[in-house]
């Protein structure tokens, strides 16, 4: 049987659809895409399915989509190679991500250069071969400010650029839908303008932002914040900063990386009762170690120790996260007592409505991709589905 003519039923589980949660229901698969869906008692096969069972009690939802992501199992998107991002495309449904932002970050220009190349062409021709899908590139830098620079190599932050940005747009094949700038320095509304204008979101991150000058970024077009407490200006009761602004202002969605490192468990909370969960999206913001064991691994050129659930710099300085996405689901859980359908508007949802593809992804939906991901009684991830295919079932080794 080939991948374009899987017929496949997943019958007597809890689904979560995109406007009800179903008990005891079936979800029905064809050629990547969900063709029915209702309760076990409605069902009616006429077709040769292949039948996929699990317990009542394990919950169906939409793939999670992480929009900031640098690596995994070893591989880096700033490696530049098309076997890098095929790993990452091949570990991800392990935790249940069946779509990303290959993310870049500030280095010197031609290794942005290569980087951006080598995703443009590896978007182009990627199929729907059970892997998770990358759906763009997630620009991190190097329009940064300097002060807020965390892991981002100082030496290489630039200037916001336009003219710059297009030339990197076009070796990409138009594939940037994500820019993590710093709106305050000179050139970064002008910027955020023209992402707005073309399409792209502008998401304000690395920044020593005030809240007058975050209310600017947001006229000019800024809807995003890239890893909210993270490299930006605190919150504080004579000035709000960046964090008042992604309190207060409902035009940004936050992303947040709830691994219990990166953001006190409270401050998740906090967060998630000021933003709701329509206002947050969950991100892993995790490099190459992530699914390897501790040791010292390699993030722009900087060697980075990781030891216990914990990636650094030589200095401390937190260098990304070796997070997986299924388990911020149970942290976001956990540390804000949400419930499931929030969780999953916070990982899939959200983010499949900031990058503008709803219409094909982030719900269980009738005509959408195949994108489903089975929770077990712990919420784990038993079993991923990438565009139909069965992709990860538990059990497996993460590498």
């Amino acid at each position: 049987m080939t991948q374009e003519d899987n017929h496949i039923l997943l019958k007597g589980i809890r689904i979560y659809s995109e406007d009800k949660i179903i008990e005891n229901g079936y979800i029905t698969i064809k050629n990547q895409k969900i063709t029915g869906l209702g309760t076990m008692d409605e069902t009616i096969i006429g077709e040769d399915f292949e039948v996929i069972e699990a317990p009542a009690h394990f919950n169906a939802v939409p793939g999670f989509i992480d929009v900031h992501i640098h690596g995994v199992n070893g591989a880096d998107t700033m490696d530049g190679t098309k076997e890098a991002l095929n790993t990452m495309t091949v570990a991800l449904p392990k935790e249940g991500t069946t779509s990303f932002l290959a993310t870049t970050m500030t280095q010197e220009g031609k290794q942005i250069e290569n980087a951006l190349i080598n995703a443009g062409e590896y978007i182009e021709k990627q199929t729907a071969n059970g892997n998770a899908e990358i759906l763009g590139l997630h620009l991190e830098g190097p329009f940064v400010n300097p002060k807020k620079a965390g892991a981002q190599p100082i030496q290489h932050i630039v200037n916001p650029n336009i003219a710059l940005f297009e030339e990197w747009q076009k070796l990409s094949n138009g594939t940037i839908k994500l820019v993590t700038l710093a709106p305050e320095q000179p050139g970064g509304l002008e910027m955020i303008r023209y992402l707005k204008e073309n399409g792209i979101i502008a998401s304000l991150g690395h920044t020593d932002a005030t809240y007058e000058q975050v209310g600017e970024a947001i006229e000019a077009g800024a809807n995003h914040v890239t890893h909210l407490f993270n490299q930006m200006r605190g919150l504080h009761h004579r000035e709000p900063g960046v964090v008042g602004a992604a309190f207060l202002r409902k035009e940004l969605k936050a992303e947040i990386i709830v691994d219990g490192v990166h953001v006190h468990p409270e401050m998740v909370n906090l967060a998630y009762k000021n933003k709701q969960s329509d206002g947050l999206i969950l991100i892993t913001d995790s490099m190459r170690a992530k699914c390897l064991k501790n040791g010292l691994y390699d993030l722009g050129g900087q060697e980075v120790t990781v030891k216990d659930g914990k990636a650094v710099l030589a200095d401390g300085t937190l260098a990304g996260s070796i997070l997986k996405l299924g388990h911020a689901i149970k942290n976001i859980l956990t540390y804000t007592g949400c419930s499931l359908e929030e969780a999953v508007e916070m990982a899939s949802v959200n983010p499949a409505k900031q990058l503008n593809v709803f219409d094909r992804k982030g719900s269980i939906s009738i005509g959408k991709d195949a994108d489903i991901v089975i929770l077990d009684e712990n919420m784990d991830v038993y079993m991923t589905f990438c565009r139909g295919t069965l992709s990860y079932k538990k059990g497996e080794n993460c590498q």
